[in-house]
């Protein structure tokens, strides 16, 4: 109960719509699939495999969201809207982290064992991302909506892009997933194609200033030959 209560207080905390623990507590699927997932990993660890994948269906058919009994998920953990998320066998899920809409967290092959990502704590993952592997990502990070991150995800940085590269915030720990904010991040592409774009700019500027140089000195020299005749 105490778990539940903290985890109902995330969600208000996250969620602005959120007008009560009671409404949450009914009305929000995401506190439906983590109840549910609770009860299924129970089942899951006590070797009741059946049971286990029996209630991860009932929930997934209900919420829309699919978590393998077999996932790891820690305390006050938030599915925002949650239509979509799939969670793997062996994925791990640390205090603290939100989710959005669409993202998986899954695995990369045919390989027994661990397979899927573990996530650390206080961890921001944008709708549409796709986790994908057996590597960590790091405490206080954040995913951007649809990036693909297919390796290791350092603390207090964020990962954009396909495949996501990853942008390291120097000296700042900011609490990405109490902020919820999953807009305002670097993508450094977009950033090299600034600077790519001002760098084609100049150039151009170089040229036209070098062409008009040009035709005054001809025309310079035009008229000196006039003068001459």
């Amino acid at each position: 109960m105490p778990h539940l209560i903290e985890t109902l207080g995330a969600y208000q905390a996250r969620d602005p719509a959120a007008r009560s623990k009671l409404e949450v507590f009914l009305l929000y699927p995401g506190v439906h699939a983590t109840i549910n997932h609770r009860i299924a990993h129970w089942f899951y660890r006590h070797n009741c495999r059946f049971m286990a994948r029996l209630v991860s269906q009932w929930s997934r058919f209900w919420t829309g969201v699919e978590i393998h009994p077999g996932a790891t998920i820690g305390r006050r953990f938030v599915i925002d809207h949650g239509m979509g998320i799939v969670i793997g066998e062996t994925a791990e899920v640390g205090d603290d982290v939100l989710v959005y809409q669409g993202v998986t967290l899954g695995g990369t092959g045919k390989d027994q064992g661990k397979r899927h990502p573990t996530i650390g704590n206080n961890v921001l993952i944008g709708s549409g991302a796709k986790i994908l592997g057996p590597f960590k990502v790091g405490d206080g990070s954040r995913i951007a909506a649809n990036a693909v991150v297919l390796s290791e995800v350092p603390e207090n940085a964020t990962a954009v892009g396909v495949p996501a590269r990853v942008v390291r915030i120097a000296g700042e720990k900011p609490n990405f997933a109490g902020n919820v904010d999953q807009v305002n991040m670097t993508d450094p592409v977009q950033k090299e194609m600034e600077a790519m774009a001002s760098r084609i700019t100049w150039l151009e500027n170089y040229l036209d200033r070098q062409h008009l140089e040009k035709l005054k000195e001809e025309e310079q020299r035009k008229e000196n030959h006039h003068e001459a005749v």
